[in-house]
């Protein structure tokens, strides 16, 4: 390109690099320049003219996108940020189960890698810890809040947005991308848990960014990047354990079918990627198993203090099939504890509308993309896409639909990138064929679709925003008939059924989602939108609490042990403002108060000053039953709390003569009455023997309104007894 052909505007001046100026005339140079006012200056250092030259590339994206597309991703990852960030605080400390873990990392890098549930390392919540190391940092670098605690969520949650884009950009062009992007950041669940600090914020991104690998390492028949497809599965394996793999058998299978090398090379190149998972997952996994138990936390949620059983019986297996060893409840099957299995529950009262409004519309277009692409060449990148993300999506679907065991509507959030990206990828295939009559029903049937089960879903909530439905419906069947017809109306009408059918398919989700953000959510289960009709208790636990319009439960399960401990929203009474954004009073319900199985609320000032006395005397200021319980505690006085039994209670975490052997040490001043409950589906009954123990040989006492025992103070005549760690 000679010098007369370069445009001069400032723009231009921004791709100029030094290389470039190199060996130029400076008279022509000067002769074709704009005026000085329009141009940066000649004597301009190579470093600024670098970053002047970076800047621009930021923001004009690579050289085969149109001009609109890297300013669109920046505004939407923008917008992105301001609706996840706006009332993020009024959450407080979300799930204080996890929110306590990341403050004990925060004090002890034993507990950061562990995962310990306090930072004298009693025991570890029932999860790997990869999510809690960014929430341990945050509060290391912040202090104790909720922001500090959620941030993190949040920037996973964006970034999650834009990989999603740039995957799915790669074979559908940016408006594919864009549009991806856009559904996964207004689908209810995703706004839901990238504001909360459940794991799976870390592990929906790990995921999307094994997609991501996938798509360049078929692209590039390259083995290094088949290898970071492991890595990233390994990350989320840390994450959450087996779920991870759920998306592994569809990238597996997209490598092995497109990329562009002969079968045994291909076949090989998976292998390097299981042997990547092994070794990014299990370097932690070796250590914890051949560190001597005595020089660890229990590892919480299982029977046997194994990372290995809890992987594969509560955190693996006992989801399947129901059997899950100390869990709440029993297993599930049709009407069981935890909601009816089958092919439709991601459309029930519970699950719906936290993730199926376009749901139908995806297995639609995947249907019509695979159909499409199947007489292209096997190295097909765009077949390989609808594989790599359809394998996503029905594993996911029918895994979470028959799944018997412990299950959350929130789960549904791994759904949540495969059904915006096959929605994208064939909306955006559909739309380059939309010349032909099957491509333009395939997106009326899609758009149809979309508004049917949009007011389906709306007509659950008809006391919130009743007329939503109608409008989407109007909107909706519009949009379709100029789908239809889309080959005989004016040019300058197809932009408007565009907007027409893109407002229709997307405004129930983000309608619910707007909701989402205008509310708090705390506890061990949350839903995303507005309570409808037919929703259950707890995931349907039998004479489980209808879940409130926040879409929170908080307390102990109805007709479990210990009551109700907090009220339906999580809070306690009204009191003084805590740094976790919650209110702090006495403990609602039960006689001990503070909080129940689900959720924890933070002790009154009374307790606090009781607990921090004299605290450098103790490895724990107090000890209460259920992880839940120690946690509100833990976050209210920054001081470790032993969790004894671990979530549930039901974990043999401590035994009663560990237990009694560390009063008898002094290690710990205060139990607290009331909590979770042992023995359940098998679990062990330590917890309730350490119960019954304290309140034989220790006096009760009531402080802030919550019912402890002072372990340094036995009672009239059990002094040898609790002394010596005798019943």
């Amino acid at each position: 390109m000679g010098l007369t052909d370069l445009c001069w505007t400032p723009q231009s001046w921004l791709t100029v690099t030094a290389a470039t100026l190199e060996g130029m005339n400076e008279m022509a140079l000067h002769a074709h320049a704009p005026s000085a006012s329009d141009l940066p200056t000649l004597t301009e250092s190579p470093a600024a003219r670098k970053a002047r030259g970076t800047a621009y590339r930021i923001w004009r994206g690579p050289d085969g996108d149109p001009t609109w597309a890297r300013p669109a991703l920046l505004g939407l990852l923008a917008l992105t940020a301001v609706f996840y960030l706006w009332n993020l605080t009024a959450s407080g400390y979300a799930n204080s189960f996890y929110s306590a873990a990341a403050q004990a990392g925060s004090e002890s890098w034993k507990a950061f890698f562990y995962g310990s549930s306090d930072a004298a390392n009693s025991i570890t919540v029932d999860k790997p810890p990869a999510s809690l190391w960014f929430m341990a940092l945050s509060v290391r670098i912040f202090g104790l809040s909720s922001f500090a605690i959620l941030l993190p969520e949040v920037l996973m949650g964006i970034a999650t947005v834009g990989v999603l884009y740039a995957t799915v950009k790669r074979q559908f062009g940016a408006a594919a991308g864009l549009l991806a992007g856009a559904i996964l950041a207004l689908t209810p669940v995703a706004v839901l848990m990238f504001r909360f600090n459940n794991p799976e914020a870390l592990l929906v991104l790990a995921m999307t960014l094994a997609a991501w690998a996938t798509m360049r390492s078929i692209e590039q028949s390259s083995p290094k990047w088949f290898a970071l497809v492991g890595v990233f599965i390994g990350l989320a394996f840390l994450t959450k354990t087996l779920q991870a793999f759920l998306v592994v058998p569809g990238f597996a299978l997209a490598y092995l079918i497109a990329a562009n090398i002969p079968l045994l090379q291909r076949i090989w190149h998976t292998i390097l990627g299981g042997l990547a998972i092994v070794a990014s997952a299990g370097w932690w996994v070796t250590i914890v198993e051949l560190v001597p138990e005595s020089a660890r936390p229990y590892i919480g949620g299982s029977q046997t203090n194994s990372f290995l059983e809890l992987t594969f019986g509560y955190n693996g297996l006992g989801r399947i099939n129901g059997n899950e060893t100390g869990s709440v409840g029993g297993g599930g099957g049709n009407g069981g504890n935890w909601g009816s299995t089958g092919l439709l529950r991601m459309f029930n009262a519970d699950n719906g509308g936290q993730i199926s409004w376009l749901m139908p519309t995806a297995l639609i277009l995947l249907l019509a993309g695979l159909v499409w692409r199947v007489r292209h060449p096997r190295t097909d990148a765009r077949r390989a896409a609808y594989l790599a993300w359809g394998s996503w999506f029905v594993v996911t679907t029918l895994t979470f639909s028959l799944m018997a065991g412990i299950y959350h509507a929130y789960y549904t959030v791994a759904l949540a990138p495969a059904v915006a990206a096959l929605v994208a990828m064939g909306a955006a295939e559909a739309w380059e064929r939309r010349d032909r009559v099957v491509a333009r029903a395939v997106l009326a049937a899609a758009m149809l679709a979309a508004t049917g089960w949009s007011f389906v879903l709306l007509s659950r909530t008809v006391t919130w925003n009743g007329w939503l439905r109608v409008a989407v419906l109007a909107l909706g069947l519009t949009a379709t008939a100029g789908l239809v017809l889309l080959d005989r109306v004016h040019a300058k009408a197809i932009p408007a059924i565009v907007g027409l059918a893109l407002t229709a398919g997307l405004l129930g989700p983000a309608a619910y989602s707007v909701q989402t953000v205008s509310t708090g959510h705390a506890g061990s289960i949350v839903t995303a939108g507005p309570a409808v009709a037919g929703q259950g208790g707890p995931q349907g636990m039998p004479g489980g609490l209808a879940t409130p319009p926040g879409g929170t439960v908080g307390g102990q399960l109805p007709g479990m042990p210990g009551g109700l401990g907090t009220t339906p929203g999580g809070t306690t009474t009204p009191g003084a403002t805590t740094p976790g954004g919650t209110t702090a009073g006495p403990g609602a319900g039960g006689p001990g108060g503070m909080g129940g199985l689900l959720n924890a609320d933070l002790p009154a000032t009374a307790v606090v000053q009781a607990l921090s006395t004299d605290a450098d005397s103790y490895t724990w200021v107090a000890a209460a039953v259920g992880s839940q319980r120690a946690a509100g505690l833990q976050l209210g006085t920054g001081l470790p709390v032993m969790a004894i039994g671990g979530f549930n209670g039901s974990d043999p975490s401590p035994t009663l003569a560990q237990f009694q052997a560390y009063v008898a040490q002094g290690k710990i001043h205060y139990f607290a009455s009331g909590g979770g409950f042992g023995g359940q589906q098998g679990g062990s009954q330590s917890s309730s023997a350490i119960a019954s123990w304290v309140q034989q040989h220790f006096t009760a006492v009531t402080i802030g309104g919550s019912t402890f025992y002072d372990l340094t103070a036995p009672a009239t005549g059990a002094t040898a007894a609790a002394t010596t760690g005798t019943v």
